[in-house]
């Protein structure tokens, strides 16, 4: 179906206020860089200030690029990202630029591509009755665009991924499945394996089933990182809220060779 058409069409509508909202949400997020050139790239040219910028020193283009034409059609059961990933995902810099220049069109149709191929229609199309309805961006996808730019930016970023969806629930914005998802990717990517098991229980306690690929995520770092018992707990606590593994979901997901393969089917089924 050409549902991809449909919701840049959609999009494109409301696509200067997103550059809008982008601006304010970026300019509340991080602190100016001071002194220093354009292609910096600094952690310090993002990281979280207690005194947040006024927004009105950075006022947004009145006009965002026009969106490309999309493929003629869109197939949800394909494995090719939504939308083209930075081809640097460490350069901030150059990502946060974009936002503020472009808005948030691609981050919402990569967050209705994933709710969708999770089987979240009913969320996908929720999302976008708002942009219909409001004419503006979910507040959802603003924050989480900016979380995953820090969840993507490797190892030196997770605080600030975990600062990013802190701030978003200080702010009453209620996450959805594709949040979560990025934010525990991002952490087990990160090695930082016993975070990520904290945000696959929030899941399950928020009503939302990770997918394979983000519980395999962060059971790999506990392999990975040689916490093969406090993997095993992060398991019984997720059975305990009603979590059941899927055996060939598990081994379709995870690479069928070596010490990795072997220690999750372990973990998980004790073969």
């Amino acid at each position: 179906m050409a549902a991809a058409a449909a919701v840049r069409r959609l999009l494109r509508g409301v696509s200067s206020t997103s550059v809008s909202n982008t601006s304010r949400l970026l300019s509340s997020t991080t602190s100016p860089p001071p002194h220093r050139s354009s292609n910096t790239n600094s952690p310090v040219a993002f990281d979280w200030s207690d005194d947040d910028a006024d927004s009105s020193s950075h006022p947004p283009p009145s006009t965002a690029k026009k969106d490309e034409l999309p493929p003629p059609y869109y197939d949800p059961f394909s494995k090719k990202p939504a939308v083209a990933e930075p081809s640097d995902p460490t350069n901030l810099q150059e990502i946060f630029h974009r936002m503020r220049k472009e808005g948030l069109t691609d981050y919402a149709i990569k967050m209705f591509d994933g709710l969708s191929k999770d089987g979240l229609t009913h969320e996908a199309l929720a999302l976008f009755a708002v942009i219909k309805d409001k004419g503006s961006m979910p507040d959802v996808v603003a924050h989480t665009a900016v979380l995953e730019a820090y969840a993507n930016a490797g190892p030196a970023h997770w605080r600030d991924a975990v600062r990013t969806y802190d701030r978003m629930l200080a702010s009453s914005v209620v996450p959805n499945a594709y949040t979560l998802a990025v934010l525990v990717r991002g952490l087990a990517a990160s090695d930082r394996c016993a975070e990520a098991g904290k945000y696959l229980v929030e899941m399950l306690d928020r009503g939302m089933r990770p997918n394979v690929a983000t519980y395999l995520a962060a059971f790999e770092a506990y392999l990975r990182m040689e916490k093969v018992e406090e993997g095993k707990v992060l398991l019984e606590t997720m059975k305990g809220k009603g979590f059941v593994p899927d055996e060939e979901a598990v081994r379709g997901g995870t690479v069928k060779r070596g010490q990795v393969f072997d220690g999750i089917i372990n973990l998980h089924f004790g073969k």
